[in-house]
C-alpha cells in the first residue's frame, strides 16, 4: 500500500517539522518512481499529512491520531496502524 510509504516518510519528518511547525516547508521523498510532496500540520486531534504524488499529481490526505492513520490516497479510503507504516519504511 503506497500510503504506508507516505506516512513512513512523513513520520520521519514529523520530528523535524515539529521544531518548525509555523514555517514548515513542504517535505518530499521518492519511492518506486513517484515523488511525494506533502505538509505535516498539527491539529487538536493529531497530525494531518496532505500533499500530492507526482508525476500524476494524485492527492492524499491522511490523519494520524492515537496510533492510527486514516484518510484518502488517490481517491481511496485507507486505514492502518502507524507501526505498519514504520515497518513499510524498513
Amino acid at each position: 500500500m503506497l500510503s504506508k510509504f507516505v506516512i513512513a516518510g512523513a513520520l520521519s519528518a514529523i520530528a523535524v517539522t515539529a521544531a518548525h511547525a509555523e514555517d514548515a516547508p513542504k517535505q518530499r521523498f521518492s519511492h518506486e518512481g513517484y515523488t511525494y510532496v506533502y505538509e505535516v500540520k498539527d491539529t487538536k486531534s493529531g497530525k494531518l499529512i496532505s500533499g500530492r504524488r507526482y508525476p500524476d499529481a494524485v492527492a492524499f490526505n491522511l490523519a494520524v491520531k492515537n496510533g492510527k492513520v486514516s484518510g484518502t490516497s488517490g481517491g481511496q479510503q485507507v486505514t492502518f496502524d502507524v507501526e505498519e507504516a514504520r515497518g513499510a519504511a524498513n
